[in-house]
């Protein structure tokens, strides 16, 4: 029997539209799933009627944005992808030191709309991911030592429940649900139509950094970890970076990072100072925070297939340690051509918010440790996913806790790993504003 659409209002693609294949991609092209129907949303009645058209036909919701999930849980085979990347409005208000924006926009955009203005924003990297879905899952940036998570600037939300219903959530009204959206990931208690954030103040310019070893073999790797754990301790908060120790089908092995500093190059070449080995070419350039993000984000490809997850890490380690975590890249899986191991500092603003204070539960955590295989032929996709998750084995024993926004399908007591002692009150929450548990897919609050 032929499935009716009637109900659903906006642009509906289904698999007989021209445009369906196009429109069912993720930014993660090893994602490939088959949804019933893709509804792109134009409006806060769209995303109603698309909800109570799933409701009635009893077919399961995915919902996105940017369609940046790692895991590919913003759509999935015989679903409804509320897509509401088409919802772009963006609304300055300096009087009230805030910004709105509905929940299609994206980061580069949010970036050049108030960069243009010399406001910064704690927003993520990638261009084309979605706000919206970056801050509900914590959201870390190039700015998150020194203007915190972008959690951490959300002063109020809108989102459509399972009953089609609009809610409002800011400390004063919903704030079990506002709590739970700052830092429990997207898609746990209903569909987010538009976030309202703080302005952070306006800034002139940025130093832009840029790190490099290239040939970098295991030692050295392990002791640029070592210097990076201890820099950490008492880091300037005005510095955010990352960096990756890679192995590379094109470039060999080597160290790349990159960061931001709300300062002047020479006070950040002083700060960078014990990262200076052999062989380090080091980049510091002062410019505007739009034209850093810019640059940042230029970087990006419009898509990758990968296997990719982060956990955080609370200690420091031996040079044992270190020297395992380095050779973990050593060998590439067969067919990938570029492996790494990324760190994220954090720090700053972000532990000076406490751990039940938002549903982003590891604020004292150093940094974030991430591993990733990239490929670009399917036949080997499941020998680098089979790489990882050995890799991954040792990274679980030594880390704390996995980060929502690095999400990774192989985590048995995913809930405990993602939330940590936070876990019950998100289930409460779940149940209170979804009971009929409509916005259910893998790995959701249960």
């Amino acid at each position: 029997m032929s499935q009716s659409f009637e109900g659903l209002s906006g642009k509906v693609i289904t698999p007989c539209s021209n445009e369906y294949e196009q429109a069912r991609q993720e930014w993660n092209r090893a994602i490939q799933k088959f949804p019933i129907v893709i509804v792109y949303c134009y409006s806060v009645e769209d995303v109603r009627n698309a909800v109570c058209w799933a409701v009635c036909n009893g077919i399961k919701i995915r919902i996105r944005s940017g369609g940046h999930h790692y895991q590919g849980y913003s759509t999935g085979n015989d679903v409804l992808v509320i897509d509401v990347s088409q919802m772009k409005q963006l609304k300055l208000d300096e009087a009230d030191n805030s910004v709105f924006l509905q929940s299609g926009v994206e980061n580069r955009e949010i970036y050049d709309y108030l960069g243009a203005r010399e406001y910064p924003f704690p927003g993520g990297t990638c261009p084309t991911v979605g706000v919206s879905g970056y801050t509900l899952g914590g959201g870390w940036g190039y700015s998150s030592r020194y203007l915190g998570l972008g959690c951490d600037s959300l002063i109020a939300l809108e989102m459509i429940d399972y009953q089609g219903n609009l809610l409002k959530a800011e400390n004063n009204h919903n704030p079990d649900l506002f709590w739970a959206c700052r830092g429990a990931g997207g898609g746990n208690f209903g569909i987010v139509t538009s976030m309202t954030f703080k302005l952070p103040a306006k800034i002139a310019q940025v130093t832009l950094i840029e790190l490099e070893y290239l040939d970098a073999p295991s030692s050295v790797m392990a002791r640029f970890l070592n210097i990076w754990q201890e820099w950490l301790t008492d880091l300037d908060q005005r510095m955010t970076m990352n960096a990756s120790l890679y192995n590379s089908a094109d470039d060999g092995k080597g160290i790349y990072g990159k960061g931001l500093f709300y300062g002047s190059a020479a006070e950040a070449a002083e700060i960078l100072q014990p990262f200076e080995l052999n062989g380090v070419a080091l980049s510091l350039k002062e410019m505007s925070f739009l034209e850093a993000m810019q640059q940042i984000q230029d970087a990006y490809p419009d898509s990758e297939k990968f296997q990719s997850t982060g956990r955080f890490v609370n200690r420091k380690y031996s040079m044992k340690e270190l020297n395992i975590i380095a050779e973990l890249i050593d060998e590439r899986a067969k067919g990938s051509v570029y492996a790494a191991v990324s760190v994220y500092a954090l720090g700053g603003k972000v532990n000076e918010v406490g751990r039940q204070c938002t549903a982003f539960y590891y604020r004292d955590a150093a940094y974030i440790m991430g591993i990733q295989s990239v490929w670009e032929e399917d036949r080997y996709a499941s020998i680098n996913r089979f790489w990882l998750y050995k890799k991954f084995q040792y990274l679980k024993e030594v880390t704390w806790g996995s980060y929502i926004n690095f999400p990774y399908n192989c985590l048995a007591n995913y809930e405990e790993e993602y939330y940590g002692e936070n876990m019950c009150r998100l289930r409460q929450i779940a149940r209170q504003y979804d009971p009929l548990n409509i916005f259910s897919f893998p790995q959701a609050i249960r």
